[in-house]
């Protein structure tokens, strides 16, 4: 016969608010680097064009590193591309797009050596097939009211991504309005 005999030792665990503070941190750390990447997307984009254009004046790569971040900062303080809406199943220019197309002339013919991307967007209604068409005149059409506005058109480029990335997943119409746009991206 065997007995065992033992000390049964009861642990208390205490509260600590560390989890509830590591989760805040974690949410306030996710809410930068979100921002971060928003905010930092095209300016991103303008450093690498200014990295490769000063990469070849013989720049040393620390100069150049800073004169990046500082036209990455500039470009980023300087202009915000907003987007312009379309009706259903249309591709013209409408009136309320006008003033946020003549800003972008007003700055591209100010900073000569950006160039951009418009990306044509359509709702998910249709083929797709049809949007990548659909968006495609959307993306002609900002990019010709820039031309006509005296953009050079090698300064411009289109590319069009039909229902492919909608920025509003809802099934309402205001949702549609949304991915119903033209966006603007400065590129190389």
């Amino acid at each position: 016969m065997l007995t065992v005999i033992g000390c049964a030792k009861k642990y208390e665990v205490q509260p600590t608010e560390e989890p509830v503070k590591a989760s805040e941190e974690k949410k306030e750390r996710l809410k930068e680097v979100s921002e971060e990447k928003i905010l930092q997307k095209p300016a991103e984009i303008q450093r690498e064009i200014a990295e490769e254009e000063l990469s070849g004046k013989g720049q040393k790569p620390k100069e150049s590193a800073i004169q990046s971040k500082e036209s990455a900062a500039q470009v980023k303080t300087e202009f915000v591309f907003k987007d312009i809406l379309f009706d259903f199943d249309k591709y013209d220019i409408k009136e309320d797009a006008r003033p946020a197309l003549d800003s972008a002339a007003t700055w591209l013919k100010n900073n000569k050596g950006v160039k951009i991307i418009i990306e044509g967007h359509c709702d998910e209604r249709g083929t797709n097939e049809y949007n990548l068409a659909l968006g495609e005149k959307r993306a002609n059409a900002a990019r010709d009211y820039l031309t006509a506005s005296g953009i050079a058109s090698e300064k411009i480029k289109t590319i069009s991504y039909g229902e492919e990335k909608p920025i509003c997943a809802e099934q309402t119409e205001d949702c549609f309005q949304k991915n119903r746009r033209a966006n603007f991206a400065v590129g190389k």
